[in-house]
């Protein structure tokens, strides 16, 4: 049944391919721009994978004006502060982010400071409040999970509230998405793991939340049966290009999934235990998926059965109850699986949380603006309930 109003957009030009990023240069010519300002982490230099960039630029007329690689796995404001004077002290007219989440969010954050010509990023925090079109963003994800090169989303960490801050807004989308299998090679097991979950949480949230529409469900869907094939693989042996540019695309699709339909408590939970414990948003998610599938099976028992089947394990004759919680038993299959390749924690407990501290963590959740799409109401003891199963 179709909805009675819905929206969808997505800007983004995307290149796709296993060599996708040797076409950087001649993209930003096409975006009137001539020297890049890179944006990525230590990890993902000491990889290499600035190496595979550096190459593309070797006949061209670009440049890659200055190389920003203090970005930390939780990216906070003083970072964006920091890299978005040096943009400023270079010269750069684009943006160029080599990473996974935090160094795209961040390229994000630096954009608004220097299109708006700002010095206060927490002004910006909220919906629609950038007022100016943004310098052109080349996103160039290295892992495979946030989907943030296609979304009109950036989290950034406040140091100051220990919050993780939602900037959202249409003008926040970057210009390029670059999926490059050769990106995500040196990916070790567990991260691997960890961004597949958090694709598939994307995937799962945008195809179940309030907000869902027919088109973000055929992305949803197809991220999700990417994920069935790929996730496994792409752990098993980093090195199946097929499997890599599989989760590659899974979680680019997922990312435009969610980020027209929005997500859901999987979300809002996991963004609280990121900025109380500093848990990986991706680990986070795979903890807390089946839990919250599972609360949330009494308003939306049709849509997450209807998941079983693209999972793997449809049964026709099953009424939708019964057939959303085998949905949730496939997810904890996977992630049992997962947890024996990777070593993945299957429990907050072996993530680094502590008891103590949950209610600090509900309190927060319940003030994301996530949960206002989740299908089913969640109060603070809700939220703490499931923290508790999950520990």
């Amino acid at each position: 049944m179709l909805p009675n109003y819905y929206q969808f957009y997505c800007p983004v030009k995307i290149l796709s391919g296993q060599l996708a990023v040797s076409n950087i240069p001649y993209e930003m010519t096409l975006l009137h721009a001539k020297k890049a300002f890179i944006i990525t982490d230590k990890g993902v230099v000491k990889a290499g994978l600035i190496d595979i960039v550096k190459s593309a630029f070797e006949d061209s007329t670009c440049e890659m004006g200055c190389i920003f690689d203090d970005v930390p796995q939780d990216s906070g404001s003083s970072v964006v502060n920091k890299a978005a004077m040096l943009f400023e002290k270079e010269k750069c007219d684009c943006l160029i982010a080599v990473g996974g989440g935090s160094a795209l969010d961040t390229a994000k954050g630096v954009n608004i400071l220097v299109s708006e010509n700002a010095k206060n990023l927490l002004k910006f925090q909220g919906v629609e409040k950038i007022t100016k079109d943004l310098k052109p963003l080349i996103a160039v994800p290295t892992t495979a999970g946030t989907g943030s090169e296609v979304t009109k989303i950036a989290v950034i960490y406040n140091e100051d509230t220990k919050e993780k801050m939602a900037f959202v807004s249409d003008r926040l989308y970057p210009k390029i998405a670059v999926i490059d299998s050769r990106m995500t090679m040196t990916m070790p097991p567990k991260i691997t793991a960890a961004t597949g979950m958090d694709a598939l949480t994307h995937a799962i949230e945008a195809y179940i939340c309030l907000q869902n529409n027919p088109i973000d469900d055929i992305y949803a869907k197809t991220a999700i049966d990417l994920i069935r094939r790929y996730l496994i693989r792409s752990t098993e042996n980093g090195k199946d290009e097929e499997a890599r540019l599989g989760m590659a695309n899974a979680a680019l699709f997922a990312g435009i999934a969610f980020s027209n339909s929005m997500v859901g408590m999987v979300h809002a939970l996991a963004h609280a235990l990121g900025g109380v414990f500093h848990v990986p948003h991706g680990i986070a998610n795979a903890i807390l998926l089946p839990w919250c599938l599972e609360y949330n099976i009494s308003k939306e028992p049709k849509k997450i059965a209807e998941l079983a089947a693209i999972l793997g394990g449809s049964l026709e004759y099953l009424e939708h109850t019964d057939l959303a919680h085998i949905t949730v038993s496939l997810v904890r299959n996977l992630l049992q699986r997962l947890n024996r390749i990777s070593n993945i924690p299957m429990r907050l407990r072996d993530a680094g949380v502590t008891r103590d501290k949950l209610s600090v963590a509900a309190r927060l959740a319940i003030n994301d603006g996530a949960l206002i799409y989740n299908p089913a109401e969640v109060s603070y003891d809700d939220a703490l309930t499931i923290y508790e199963k999950a520990f």
